[in-house]
């Protein structure tokens, strides 16, 4: 048995593929350095194009293609808004029922020939859609991007400890604080920058470097801040302790990253990983 392929009707699945693989790029934020709220209305703005596209193509199949290409669309908005606001079970049960009624009704209006726009009423809606996704880009631009502040907390107290396998064991405390701010309207994504830490004024010890860490409420990393919000967001480090030792070594808390300076007292140096690349 011979099957008849299409070539044109493939070619058209093949683009509808491609553009659903650009939405899913597009959503996971790491192209394009837009906040939360306006990558979801352009999705939802384009959802809205494509649609009115469908409506106003004459030609054979391209129709088609505009609706899937809307479809695609729109259910690429419904899990990027359930995936980065997280609108809990009610919430996106009412998301995907709204979306199911509101897809039955466009259906049940085109198949019954009421859905009509006029090419010129159109051309006048995809403008303003282009205008206002224009708008929102550039008002996203001039909204600036979450700030981020670290604070220390000194001084720091590490107690001695038992015998054990190696010459030295580490003990996880608490040395300072990350504090997100988003002073704009638009949810963003929060992406954390890596802390660094090393240790100065102290005789040879495990290793100079000091692994710091974030400590997570809920042990789940966040990943949004709201407009207008502020994240405070603890910062532990493993402190090396001589298991031969028999009272405690307090550590000065300091920002900084050079720890060949010489200090007269243990200090652990912090800083952001982002700061000592802009000072390379």
């Amino acid at each position: 048995m011979r099957f008849a392929i299409d070539s044109g009707k493939l070619l058209y699945a093949l683009g509808v593929l491609f553009a659903a693989a650009s939405l899913l790029y597009f959503s996971r934020d790491v192209v394009f350095d837009l906040s939360i709220t306006v990558k979801a209305a352009l999705l939802c703005l384009a959802f809205v194009a494509l649609f009115l596209a469908g409506l106003t193509v004459q030609r054979d199949v391209l129709d088609v293609v505009a609706f899937a290409l809307a479809g695609v669309t729109y259910i690429v908005f419904v899990g990027y808004v359930v995936f980065r606001y997280d609108p809990g079970e009610t919430g996106t049960f009412l998301l995907l029922a709204f979306s199911a009624a509101l897809f039955v009704a466009l259906g049940y209006l085109l198949r019954e020939g009421t859905l009509t726009v006029p090419r010129r009423q159109a051309a006048t809606v995809a403008a303003g859609l282009l205008l206002v996704s224009v708008a929102l880009v550039g008002l996203d631009a001039v909204g600036g991007d979450v700030r981020y502040e670290l604070s220390t907390t000194s001084p720091v107290t590490v107690g001695p400890v038992g015998d054990g396998p190696t010459p030295y064991s580490q003990r996880e405390h608490r040395v300072g604080t990350l504090t997100a701010s988003n002073e704009f309207v638009f949810t963003r994504a929060l992406s954390l920058p890596r802390v660094e830490g090393c240790l100065a004024g102290v005789g040879a010890g495990p290793q100079n470097d000091v692994y710091l860490s974030y400590e997570y409420p809920g042990y789940a990393q966040p990943d949004t801040i709201a407009g207008g919000a502020t994240r405070t967001v603890p910062v532990i480090a493993d402190l090396p302790i001589d298991r031969n030792r028999t009272e405690p070594v307090t550590y000065t808390v300091e920002r900084g990253s050079d720890c060949s300076v010489e200090r007269s007292e243990p200090t652990l140096l912090v800083s952001l990983a982002s700061e000592n690349r802009r000072l390379d």
